[in-house]
Order: C-alpha cells, then structure tokens, then sequence
C-alpha cells in the first residue's frame, strides 16, 4: 500500500514504527549533487538512505522488503514513481513524502536550504 507522507507529519507516521522498535527507511532518490546543496537530517527511529532514481533498479537488493519505506526526492514526483515501483516489485510498507524536500524546508524544518 501506498500512503502520502505530510513532511510536517513525518514524526506522527514514524511514531508507531519507533514503538515497535522498526526503524523505516527515509530513501533519498535525488541526484548526487541535489544532496550535497540540500539534505534532511538523518534522526533518531529512522534510517537515511540514498540512491539515485535511475539507480533504483540496479541496487533493489540493497533494499530490504520487509522494511518500511519512505521515498523523497525534490518535489515528489520522483519519489512517486520509486514508491511505485518499490510496490510493484513486492514492498508491501511504502509511502511518498508529499512535497519532498522543498515541502520539508518549509513545513518541517526551515534549516533545510531550498534549492
């Protein structure tokens, strides 16, 4: 199932994971170059991960599908289409966060630079 993260509600979808001792995967599918001008912070209950979109398919096994995934890219487009796929290669935990980065820099945290 497919479910649309609010970055100013990421802490409220990874609370139930953090109880249950789970610590989902923030997957970060931007550019190499995106990341280094803007990143999220990598926190407590949660695992920063990332791998360039067209790189997702060639590295699928560095994912684990019984893992919880939240996918992230710029405006979340990107994040989207992996989710998708994600889900249609057997991940059953998969959510989109709305907006991406430049949703987090402004309703999550404003000391993500936007770009």
């Amino acid at each position: 199932m497919l479910t649309q993260v609010l970055p100013a509600q990421f802490q409220q979808w990874l609370a139930p994971y953090t109880a249950k001792g789970v610590a989902p995967v923030v997957l970060d599918v931007r550019e190499p170059w995106e990341i280094a001008q803007s990143s999220i912070r990598p926190g407590e209950g949660f695992e920063l991960r990332s791998i360039p979109m067209h790189e997702i398919p060639g590295r699928l096994q560095e994912l684990d599908p019984d893992q919880p995934v939240a996918c992230l890219c710029h405006h979340g487009a990107r994040s989207m289409s992996v989710a998708a796929f994600l889900i249609n290669h057997g991940f059953e935990d998969v959510s989109n966060i709305t907006g991406g980065i430049d949703a987090w820099s402004l309703s999550a945290d404003p000391g993500v630079p936007r770009y």
